[in-house]
Parts: structure tokens; sequence; C-alpha cells
């Protein structure tokens, strides 16, 4: 199955992650702070990484219209990071995600492939939008707030979950298409 482009910013586009994105999907899910902030998947091959690509972002892009989306540089075509809208099981509405490499952190791409994202939810039919984070990741909350989310609650989402704060924004209706 081929990638499907979704939207472009000013600087990067946003596109469906595929198979043959297993090694950049496989360098992200075991960066540090993905582990530290996100959690460790526990994927260590390419051959796990394609499985999980296919069972998450593939499978929810199919099931539900949206997923999480490979964001690419425009300028060179690098897979910097992933962002787009997820839909938990332990959430009752859709959320905003995203991960960034660590060479790409700093640049304000994570800022600029989000608000794109927020405003690509409401034509998705999406009106209530969350997110979750670590409530010691300062970064993130950071742009949580910066896109127009606000805390909620402190919410354990599985049994082991130490806390995780859970923001929210009404979304404005898409507008009418002429």
């Amino acid at each position: 199955m081929s990638a499907v482009r979704i939207l472009d910013t000013e600087r990067l586009a946003l596109r469906t992650i595929a198979p043959d994105d297993a090694p950049f999907y496989l360098a992200l899910v075991n960066d540090p702070a993905f582990i530290v902030y996100i959690g460790d998947r526990g994927i260590r091959t390419l051959d796990a990484a394609r499985e999980a690509i296919a069972n998450g972002p593939m499978a929810m892009q199919a099931a539900l219209g949206h997923s999480l989306y490979l964001v690419e540089r425009k300028d060179d075509g690098a897979p910097i990071g992933m962002c787009g809208l997820i839909k938990r099981d332990t959430l009752d509405d859709v959320d905003i995600g995203y991960a960034f490499l660590p060479q790409y952190r700093g640049h304000g791409y994570a800022r600029e492939a989000a608000a794109a994202v927020c405003a690509l939810a409401p034509t998705l039919g999406i009106r209530r939008l969350l997110a979750i984070t670590s409530p010691d990741n300062a970064g993130s909350i950071a742009l949580l707030l910066k896109l127009g989310l606000r805390f909620q609650r402190l919410a354990h989402l599985t049994p082991d979950d130490p806390g995780t704060n859970v923001y929210a924004a009404d979304l404005p209706a898409a507008a009418a298409v002429a």
C-alpha cells in the first residue's frame, strides 16, 4: 500500500505511513525521549516495525480515516517525526499525538505539524480534541497550551499508569464547502 499525502504546511508534508517507512519508525520508537515520555513499544527489528505500522497507524487510517501521519521536510524529503489523530480505547475522544527525532526538535516542526493537524480535525468531523502527556514533559505541555488545549485532569489510563495529563479543546465546526 502506498502512502497518501494528507496535508502540507509551509515547510512540511504529512502523509500516511507505509511499511517502507520501517527504518524511520524503528529509530523513532527507540529514541530515549520517546521511551521516557511515550513508552517502550518493544519494537527492536525492522520486521517488528513493519508489523507495528500495519497494525497501528495503517489499520487506524483504514478504519477511521485518520491516524498518526509521517512528517517529512519538504526541502529534502527527510522523515522527521509523526503527528496525527489517534482514537484510543482509554479516551472518549480523539487525541492529537506527535513525536520527532531528536535532531529535528527545537525547530518549530512539532508546532507547525500539530497546528495543521488541529485545523484538519474539524474537517473529519472531530469537534472535541484531546491530548495526553506525561506530567513532567514540559516541552509537550508548552506546545499543547500554544495549540489552545487546556489541562482537564490527571488520569490513570492503565492500571500501572502513574498519572497522565489530559488536555482538551472544543473545535469549531468545519466550514461548509461551496
